[in-house]
């Protein structure tokens, strides 16, 4: 028969043991960055930037995975996220629409929203542009034009934040689009191709033809350093002053512990020279928001989105 000595020091190693493989230390195995969306955007190329920091600072591999929607929006890659493991190995990098549109669009897995942020690092330069030999020079104009015209819109997904800023805006100056269709990219191909007369996009993916073209407004509070004549949405119609953003995000049920080390390295980047010297670039404002800022801003988002809907329906 053991003694009661021995069968303590037993069950002592037993916790010890199990505690130990429950605490494992964050990170011990790979590390996925989830981007909805094609590589070579913003949002893309500074996930990677974070992906490099992060395996540079815990030694363990980190990628950039991309799960484009095929122009139905970057829902399948949050679906990934809110499926996967709540364990800080698969990490989302979200734009405003994920958060915001994504619970309301009868998707199961995002409805209630499974996420909470980390922080925002990315407010998008996003403009609405023409080909430089459009009849029309800015949103006057082309509303104007659009009344005896058929005027195609292309856009990342109409249920997304900057189409429904588009439509709104239309909507206010009184005009419609005669048909819109959903991309996945929307470069300078998109306008050369005839396929759309107007795009909605972010400046990074029209940049090598951007003095080709006529950009009619930017979408955002603030004018783009690089286009700096051009009017924002805001300033044409105060009511529609949302910014197109992106954070990084994970499920509600990660541990704080995992998150803090996740924020330590993306917060870093952000302010490192080479993501400060992108933002001089591209017209895009990089920083960090904090977690708490980021879910103040999601239901102010959420506000302005309800306001455009009501615009829309009537």
């Amino acid at each position: 028969m053991r003694s009661p000595r021995l069968l303590m020091i037993a069950l002592a190693l037993v916790i010890v043991g199990s505690t130990t493989l429950v605490h494992a230390e964050y990170p011990e195995k790979p590390v996925e960055f989830v981007v909805p969306w094609p590589p070579g955007d913003l949002e893309d190329v500074l996930t990677r930037m974070i992906a490099e920091d992060f395996q540079e600072a815990y030694g363990v591999p980190a990628a950039v995975i991309n799960k484009p929607g095929g122009g139905g929006g970057p829902f399948p890659g949050a679906v990934e996220v809110a499926t996967a493991p709540a364990d800080g190995y698969t990490i989302g990098s979200f734009i405003i629409a994920i958060p915001v549109v994504g619970p309301q669009i009868g998707i199961p897995e995002l409805s209630p929203d499974p996420f909470e942020p980390l922080g925002n690092f990315l407010t998008y330069p996003f403009v609405i542009a023409t080909s430089g030999d459009a009849p029309y020079d800015d949103m006057e104009s082309l509303a104007a034009y659009a009344q005896d015209n058929d005027v195609v819109l292309g856009h990342f997904g109409a249920p997304l934040v900057p189409t429904q800023v588009t439509f709104g805006l239309a909507k206010q100056m009184g005009f419609s689009f005669a048909a819109d269709a959903a991309f996945d990219a929307l470069d300078c191909n998109s306008l050369a191709s005839g396929d759309v007369d107007v795009i909605n996009t972010t400046l990074q993916q029209v940049l090598p033809c951007l003095g080709s073209l006529k950009i009619l407004a930017s979408i955002g509070e603030e004018r783009i350093s690089l286009t700096p004549d051009t009017p924002t949405v805001a300033e044409l119609v105060p009511e529609l002053n949302v910014a197109l953003w992106n954070g990084l995000f994970v499920h509600k049920d990660t541990p704080q512990d995992i998150r803090e080390k996740i924020i330590a390295v993306a917060q870093k980047t952000m302010m490192s020279e080479r993501a400060q010297t992108l933002a001089t670039e591209t017209g895009a404002a990089v920083y960090w928001q904090s977690a708490d800022e980021v879910v103040e801003q999601i239901q102010t988002d959420i506000k302005t989105l309800g306001y455009i809907e009501g615009v829309l329906a009537e």
